[in-house]
């Protein structure tokens, strides 16, 4: 266990020191697939993506995917130091992507070749995934078709060790209000930035009436607004952008007819990939979380479960709070608790499983 754990650390340290943006995993891709090859597993990559079984895939046991990401988003400017420099220091490692998600990565890697070549009561699948930052067409959503359905996926992001059974899903909304043209000096025309105004006096108060008691309410925020061509021309055209996270008790689709009644403003929406998630009621891992004393909690934040159509929850070292901000780091305790936890969680699965037996433990 203890090589697994400095592995992980080493393997993370190299992962830093490559830059990996969305679209450009190619070279963080090659150095998962040379790990898992190193450690006895036979991984297969499509584009960016790498995955592997731990023992040959057996048709009549249930499934379980460990999937996290490899790619990261681009530094921001307020860096002190050098992103792509691994360096460790007071327990901490520095770097882009130590955090999100290099820790959840190397921890569920490092899970994953412990359990390697052992009998389980179930088939066992990594996957470490490209484009999760951009929900990217090349990510895990072009796997689905080529890998067996899952009974879990276990989606490693930094949740502070957290399960998070719900997410909220994304919706994006091209709103565009239709007015009149006229000269700005006459009573002419009218204003279309004026009718953009009352729906947005709308959008600032209206409340959904389902409440998820994991996820909250839905939420719906005006984040762009364009309108007009010249000071002294009535625009005829105002176009804004709603923001919509939707969470569990509604599809995208009822959330579009329902704002569309709502507001004058005819609603385009950009994509409809990006769906909520709730662990189903009776799945066992709502049994494990209890007898493991995991803390469970709805996560208003995206991530690959979005794009997911299985069972799914999310959990991982590190902490939301540190993603994508200027000198991200992990705690190294984090990334060894993220490898118990993951172990833990397994263990628990395989003694639960209805395959179960003396044989496969």
């Amino acid at each position: 266990m203890e090589a697994l754990k400095n592995e992980a650390i080493a393997l993370l340290k190299k992962l830093i020191a490559l830059p990996s943006f969305s679209k450009e995993e190619d070279r963080t891709a090659e150095v998962i697939e040379q790990f898992l090859l190193a450690q006895g597993a036979s991984p297969q990559r499509q584009g960016n993506n790498v995955w592997t079984f731990a023992s040959p895939y057996h048709p009549n046991l249930p499934t379980i995917w460990l999937n996290s990401h490899h790619d990261t988003v681009k530094p921001n400017t307020g860096y002190t130091q050098d992103p792509f420099s691994p360096i460790e220091r007071d327990g901490k490692l520095y770097g882009l992507g130590s955090n999100d998600a290099g820790a959840p990565l190397v921890a569920m890697m490092a899970t994953f070749c412990y359990f390697i070549g052992k009998k389980l009561p179930f088939n066992l699948l990594l996957i470490a995934s490209a484009e999760e930052e951009i929900s990217g067409p090349n990510g895990i959503s072009s796997l689905l078709e080529i890998l067996p359905p899952a009974d879990l996926v276990v989606v490693g992001e930094p949740t502070q060790l957290r399960l998070a059974i719900a997410e909220k899903g994304l919706l994006v909304l091209d709103g565009t209000v239709t007015g009149k043209a006229g000269h700005a000096a006459r009573e002419e025309g009218i204003n279309a930035i004026y009718l953009a105004l009352n729906d947005l006096e709308k959008i600032k108060h209206y409340k959904f009436a389902k409440v998820s008691p994991l996820l909250g309410p839905n939420k719906v925020s005006c984040t762009l607004i364009q309108a007009g061509e010249q000071h002294n021309l009535v625009p005829e055209l105002c176009r804004y952008v709603l923001d919509v996270r939707v969470n569990e008790l509604y599809t995208h689709e009822e959330v579009l007819d329902e704002l569309q009644e709502v507001l004058s403003a005819d609603l385009v929406p950009r994509s409809m990939r990006l769906r909520s998630s709730c662990l189903p009621e009776g799945h066992v891992l709502h049994s494990i979380a209890k007898c493991l004393g995991l803390e469970t909690f709805g996560s208003p934040t995206l991530s690959d479960q979005a794009l997911i159509p299985y069972p799914s929850a999310k959990i991982g070292p590190g902490d939301s709070a540190r993603s994508h901000t200027a000198d991200e780091f992990v705690f190294i305790q984090e990334v060894e608790d993220g490898i118990s936890r993951y172990i833990s969680i397994l263990d628990a699965y395989a003694m639960h499983s209805p395959h179960t037996s003396r044989t496969t433990l």
